[in-house]
C-alpha cells in the first residue's frame, strides 16, 4: 500500500477513534457514504427501536455503553477491521462492551460504528447464562445481530432470502469458531 494512502486511512481512523472515545457514537461527525448523510448513532438507533423486545433485554448494557448515545460507563475495547463486503475492501472501526448480570449471567455488545463502505453501522448483543447439561458445566448463548445497510431495504423476494441466508453462513462460521475456542482445545 503506498504511503500516501495508509496515511489518509491512518489519519481518517485515529480522528474518528478519538471522536468515539471522546463522546460515543454521538461525538462521531457525520460521513458521505455514497448519496446519503450517515451518522452512526442514528442508524443504531433505529436498528434499536425496530426492536423493542432485545432493547428491553439490553437495557442495562446498552445504557452503560451508550450505543446509539452519548458515552457511557463501561470503557469499550477499541479496534479496527478490513473486512470483505461484496467483494470489496471495506475498513470499519468498532468497540466491543462487556458486563456481568445477575445470576452468574453475562451480556456482551459488539458495535461497529464506522464502514467505508458496504453498509452503516452494525450491532451484535450476546446474552450468555451458565447451565448444566448432563452434569457439565456449560453456557447457553443467545446472539442477536442487526446491520443497517441501503441495500438491505431494496431487498425483496429471493433476493431478501439469499441475503438473509448469506447472514446465517457467516454466523453459523463465528459459532463454529467460537466453540472451537471455548472447547479448551486451545
Amino acid at each position: 500500500m503506498p504511503a500516501a494512502i495508509a496515511k489518509f486511512w491512518s489519519d481518517i481512523l485515529a480522528a474518528r477513534t478519538r471522536s468515539f472515545s471522546s463522546g460515543g457514537t454521538s461525538a462521531e461527525p457525520p460521513y458521505d457514504h455514497g448519496s446519503q448523510t450517515i451518522r452512526a448513532g442514528d442508524e443504531l438507533n433505529g436498528l434499536l427501536k425496530q426492536q423493542e423486545k432485545i432493547r428491553h433485554q439490553f437495557s442495562s448494557l446498552l445504557g452503560a455503553t451508550g450505543i446509539g448515545r452519548g458515552a457511557g460507563s463501561l470503557n469499550p475495547e477499541l479496534y479496527w477491521e478490513l473486512l470483505d463486503v461484496d467483494d470489496q475492501g471495506v475498513v470499519t472501526l468498532g468497540a466491543s462492551y462487556n458486563r456481568a448480570g445477575a445470576g452468574g449471567a453475562y451480556q456482551a455488545a459488539d458495535v461497529l460504528y464506522y464502514a467505508s463502505g458496504g453498509y452503516y453501522a452494525a450491532l451484535t448483543l450476546y446474552q450468555m447464562w451458565p447451565v448444566n447439561v448432563e452434569g457439565k458445566a456449560s453456557t447457553l448463548v443467545w446472539r442477536g445481530d442487526m446491520i443497517s445497510a441501503a441495500s438491505l431495504a431494496s431487498l425483496h423476494g429471493v433476493e431478501r432470502l439469499a441475503s438473509e441466508s448469506a447472514m446465517m453462513k457467516d454466523i453459523s462460521k463465528a459459532i463454529t469458531l467460537f466453540r472451537r475456542d471455548t472447547s479448551g482445545g486451545r
